[in-house]
C-alpha cells in the first residue's frame, strides 16, 4: 500500500503491483471521508456524527505504523494527526510545534513517533496503552536551525532498536549539519553524540540504513556517511555531485542480490525534476585505505532522463571529528541548474567582494 500526500489537504491510499517490468496502481481511498451535506445528515441520521476534521494546511510528512495499520501525518498547521486506515477516521489529532512539522517517523519495534519542526526541536512521542491519545516524552533541541528531516537508525551490535538495545537518531538542519543522538541501553532516552559537517547548505532529507546515513541537501549533493562499529565517530566516503538542483527526497536499501558484497541502491528526486538510481559499493572497514591519494569510489547512476553512465566520485575525508571542512563540487556551465535562494544569495556575495578587491 502506498500512500500520498497533496496540496488540497487530502491523503490518498493506493494499490500498487508490477507486472512484466509495468507499474500498475489503482486509487483505493481518500483520507478524510467526504462530509455529508447538513440536509442529508438532518433526514437520514438519528445520531449526531463526528465529523473528522482535515489539516489546516499543507499535509508535510507522513508514517505509517504496520502493526496498528495506523497513518500519521505532519503538516504546516503545526498539528500531528493519527488515521486508522480501515476506516479511514482521525482517532487523534494534537499540536505537536511552535511551526511547521517537517518530518515524521514511527518506530516500528515499539510504536513511538518521533517528529521534527522549523521551531529547531525534535519530539518523542508515546502512543497511551490502549488509548489512541499520545504523549510528549522527550525534546531534543541542540541549535535553532530549522529541522528538515529525520531518521532513525538500529545499532548493529544490539540487532534491534527497541526493547534494551541501542539506536541513533539523526536529524537534518537548515544550517547544513546533521546531528545525532544515542539512545541508552535499557530505557528511552536519546543523549546528543555529536553533528556531521560537509554540506554547505539545508539538508533536506535524511536515510539511515544499518551503519549508513545517506544526507541529500540544498548543496545538490548527497553524501555518504558510515558510522564506526561501537562508538560514535562517523566518517564520510562518497559525494554523489549528479544532480544540479536541491536534493528533495532520499531513499536506500542494501541490494537482494548482494548483500554479503555491501552494495547499496540509493533513489534521489531533486528539484531539477529528475529522478536518479545509484549503484553505490561500500568496502568493509578491515580493508585498509590508501595514504598517499585518495581513493576514487565507482558510483553507478541510472535515470534522470537517459541511461546509466558510470562516473567517480571523489572520496571525501570530512567526518564528525574534524572541523576542517573540504568540499567537492563541480559546476557544469552547459546547463541551467535549480538554485536556491540561499545559494544565489552566496554566489552574488562572493562576486560583490571579488568586484571590490
Amino acid at each position: 500500500m502506498l500512500f500520498t500526500s497533496h496540496k488540497d489537504l487530502k491523503i490518498r491510499t493506493w494499490n500498487f503491483a508490477v507486472v512484466s517490468s509495468n507499474f500498475l496502481f489503482k486509487k483505493l481511498s481518500s483520507i478524510p471521508r467526504k462530509r455529508r451535506s447538513s440536509l442529508s445528515f438532518q433526514l437520514f441520521s438519528s445520531k449526531p456524527k463526528l465529523l473528522t476534521e482535515r489539516h489546516k494546511d499543507c499535509v508535510s510528512c507522513l508514517a505509517y505504523y504496520h502493526a496498528e495499520g495506523i497513518l500519521y501525518t505532519g503538516s504546516h498547521d503545526r498539528t500531528v494527526k493519527a488515521w486508522r486506515v480501515s476506516t479511514r477516521k482521525c482517532v487523534d489529532s494534537f499540536v505537536a510545534h511552535e511551526d511547521n512539522v517537517n518530518g515524521i517517523l514511527v518506530n516500528q519495534e515499539d510504536g513511538c513517533v518521533f517528529t521534527c519542526s522549523s521551531d529547531g526541536s525534535v519530539k518523542i512521542w508515546r502512543r497511551i496503552y490502549r488509548e489512541n491519545s499520545h504523549t510528549l516524552t522527550m525534546i531534543l533541541r541542540f541549535q535553532p536551525s530549522p529541522v528538515n528531516a529525520i531518521a532513525l537508525s538500529s545499532s548493529s551490535s544490539s540487532g534491534s532498536d527497541g526493547g534494551g538495545g541501542t539506536g541513533f537518531l539523526y536529524s537534518g538542519s537548515s544550517d547544513g549539519t546533521i546531528n545525532f543522538w544515542e539512545k541508552e541501553r535499557m530505557s528511552y532516552r536519546f543523549n546528543h553524540g555529536g553533528f556531521l559537517q560537509g554540506h554547505r547548505f539545508a539538508v533536506l532529507c535524511v536515510v539511515a540504513v544499518e551503519k549508513m546515513v545517506f544526507s541529500g541537501s540544498e548543496d545538490t549533493t548527497i553524501r555518504i556517511w558510515r558510522r564506526e562499529e561501537g562508538n560514535c565517530l562517523h566518517e564520510c566516503l562518497a559525494v554523489l555531485d549528479g544532480h544540479r538542483g536541491p536534493v528533495r527526497c532520499l531513499a536506500a536499501c542494501l541490494e537482494r542480490e548482494n548483500l554479503v558484497m555491501g552494495l547499496f541502491l540509493i533513489y534521489s528526486a531533486s528539484l531539477d525534476r529528475t529522478f536518479k538510481v545509484w549503484r553505490v559499493k561500500i568496502l568493509p572497514e578491515e580493508e585498509p585505505e590508501p595514504e598517499t591519494e585518495p581513493e576514487n569510489r565507482s558510483v553507478y547512476c541510472g535515470g534522470g532522463g537517459g541511461g546509466g553512465s558510470e562516473f567517480s566520485s571523489e572520496l571525501d575525508r570530512n567526518d564528525s571529528r574534524s572541523s576542517n571542512n573540504q568540499y567537492y563540487y563541480e559546476t557544469n556551465n552547459t546547463t541551467s541548474p535549480v538554485l536556491s535562494p540561499s545559494w544565489v544569495h552566496v554566489k552574488k556575495s562572493a562576486q560583490l567582494v571579488v568586484c571590490t578587491n
